[in-house]
């Protein structure tokens, strides 16, 4: 496996986790790794949620009612590459499964349970097979978490301006972030506020949520350029004086029609005004950071 640098194109994994469901995991999990792809890399989109949104929009229910492969795989250190299904040219996919739960279970009494992900998959696959590694995350705490954050150390939440929010990624750095980050370490690429269509210079949900991810320093340097606002900014909203491109990824109908489709948002709709949005994302995977 390929060391990771910081700041440099290297191999990664990244989980895309959020403890509250109905914030975009799938979503964004899908688009980013769709991305890497379209940008020349071979890519492992790995789907831990029991409720297989990301298998089912990819349009593989038959494997989620098929053979467990997570089973398979993380219990009984079966090779994954056996298991995987091609999306794209350089997309693969490790799909969920109905009886995942069963996992979860199996999990809690196996040796090494919080470190079977990075074992049987990311360790063996990343840097070798794969340039790049996406795991979609469960939204509850539990040993499938557990072994995303192990297995990447690399994180991404994305947020929705809706009720719970803040609260999400409070419960996220509290009960995944920190905890984790007593025994490995965790690192936080980006904050992705996404579904975004109210008004910034009114008291909208979007305005709270760009407004506290922005202007908080433990949280502003990992908002990506896509949803950047400075105090500048800010002033020209107010004014309305503001020309740049809205911030954050915006809501289009493309994007939950490429779901229905089983696409990625770029097969479904390559001139989607927001795939520059998920390319930025793909960046931010590729070095470890978001770039200024």
């Amino acid at each position: 496996m390929a060391t990771e640098t910081v700041g440099e194109k290297e191999p990664r994994a990244v989980a895309v986790n959020v403890l509250k469901g109905g914030f975009g995991k799938s979503t964004t999990a899908i688009n980013l790794a769709r991305e890497l792809a379209e940008r020349n890399e071979r890519v492992l989109l790995i789907d831990l949620d029991d409720n297989g949104h990301t298998t089912f929009n990819l349009g593989h229910q038959d494997q989620y009612e098929a053979e467990n492969h997570l089973q398979q795989v993380l219990i009984d250190g079966e090779d994954p590459i056996d298991h995987v299904v091609s999306i794209t040219d350089n997309l693969d996919l490790l799909p969920s499964h109905e009886s995942l739960e069963d996992v979860e279970t199996n999990l809690k009494s196996a040796m090494a349970s919080s470190q079977r992900l990075h074992r049987n998959v990311i360790d063996p696959l990343l840097g070798d097979t794969y340039s790049y590694i996406v795991v979609d995350t469960p939204a509850n705490r539990g040993k499938l978490n557990d072994n995303a954050l192990f297995a990447t150390k690399n994180l991404i939440i994305p947020l929705r301006p809706e009720s719970g929010w803040e609260s999400g990624i409070t419960q996220t750095n509290k009960r995944l972030i920190k905890e984790a980050q007593q025994y490995f370490d965790l690192q936080l690429l980006a904050l992705v506020p996404t579904d975004l269509s109210e008004r910034l210079d009114q008291d909208t949900r979007d305005r709270n949520l760009l407004y506290a991810i922005n202007s908080r320093d433990g949280l502003a340097p990992c908002v990506p350029n896509f949803a950047r606002l400075t105090s500048s900014d800010w002033e020209d909203i107010d004014n309305g004086t503001y020309s740049k491109e809205l911030p954050g990824i915006r809501h289009r109908a493309s994007i939950d029609k490429a779901h229905r489709a089983h696409k990625t948002l770029r097969d479904y709709d390559p001139e989607c005004d927001q795939l520059h949005c998920y390319d930025e994302l793909a960046q931010i995977v590729e070095y470890g950071e978001v770039r200024r």
